[in-house]
């Protein structure tokens, strides 16, 4: 079967008590994933939470000025 007749498949992701319905989990992704407060990168999977603010790897925390912040191995 080609891709232009698959049948449609939605991806709902829910957030915050809200439910986002999207038509692949790639533009989930896309639109959901945290955006680095540093570099402006969008995080997808490991990142770093500081004060309530998201950083894509301790490098960047780090040189945003929050310390004791380390990348885990």
């Amino acid at each position: 079967m080609s891709a232009a007749h698959r049948p449609y498949r939605e991806v709902p992701v829910s957030s915050q008590r809200r439910v986002h319905v999207f038509d692949c989990f790639a533009c989930a992704i896309h639109r959901m994933a945290p955006i680095c407060e540093h570099c402006r990168c969008q995080i997808i999977g490991q990142g770093v939470e500081a004060d309530g603010q998201w950083y894509c790897g301790a490098h960047c925390a780090r040189s945003d000025g929050r310390v004791g912040i380390v990348d885990r191995v």
